[in-house]
């Protein structure tokens, strides 16, 4: 276990770095040394986790959805929660913050972005697949359609808010958004029951969450699967056995992997 959680610590340590250099220099002009430089990695730490620069963008891309919230009994609560959240997490945390800047870098001509962009339609598929099951949606709605628009208006209002006020309404901008855009998609009845309200991820993240940080111990993509329980404001701290590291997650007790993790 003590093995597993340095080499998460050490994972999240160039993550980290990765998603700094990426922000301030782009895709294009970053380069493994500088991302060496910041982790304070050797580099066959790196190369351990992650097999090249677009592994280590791939994996700045899953830290937006890295996370499982507590599960509710509607699947569209579930779906706007994981909005909600995402935008609190915009706004707090510079790895996730550093994951969307990357996925809409428009000169990083060599990096396929759209993985960061499938991922999260496929998980919002996932939710409202599951919600149309249990009654929760329009007879008309289509649902990949749906996750599809989503994933759209939640990109095109987040870069709003940031070129206006650095996302500082954020939260609002994405409350709008859902009180416009769920009215033509739930049932009337399931509408009136939804929390949408401004401090509602502020509320779901006090429950603590659970990070999904895959760990490999037989090199790149060769994969065990790891999780941890976090709480809001946990910071970065940390060592690893023989590498010299800058930072890493504090306040983290490893659990076991979600089901099917």
């Amino acid at each position: 276990m003590a093995r597993q959680e340095r080499a998460i610590r050490t994972r999240r340590t160039i993550l980290e770095a990765a998603a700094a250099v990426f922000d301030e220099r782009g895709y294009t002009s970053a380069t493994i040394g500088e991302i060496l430089d910041r982790a304070g990695v050797t580099k066959g730490a790196l190369y351990f986790h992650f097999g090249s620069k677009e592994e280590l963008a791939i994996g700045v891309f899953e830290e937006q959805l890295a996370i499982t919230l507590p599960p509710q009994s509607s699947k569209l609560q579930e779906l706007v929660d994981s909005g909600l959240v995402l935008a609190r997490r915009l706004r707090s945390e510079p790895l996730v913050r550093a994951s969307v800047g990357l996925a809409l870098d428009q000169g990083a001509m060599d990096l396929d972005r759209t993985p960061a962009f499938q991922m999260w339609i496929d998980q919002n598929v996932q939710r409202l697949g599951e919600a149309k099951a249990q009654g929760e949606l329009l007879p008309h709605v289509d649902v990949a359609e749906t996750a599809e628009l989503l994933v759209g208006s939640f990109s095109g209002v987040q870069l709003l808010s940031q070129l206006r006020c650095q996302r500082q309404d954020l939260e609002r901008r994405v409350v709008v958004m859902f009180e416009h855009f769920l009215p033509s998609i739930a049932v009337p009845a399931m509408l009136a029951r939804l929390d949408i309200s401004e401090n509602r991820a502020e509320r779901v993240l006090a429950q603590g969450w659970v990070t999904e940080d895959p760990v490999s111990e037989r090199g790149p993509g060769a994969g065990a699967g790891g999780g941890s329980v976090r709480t809001p404001g946990a910071g970065s701290g940390g060592a690893s056995e023989g590498e010299r590291v800058a930072g890493g997650p504090e306040g983290v007790v490893p659990v076991e992997a979600p089901s099917g993790a």
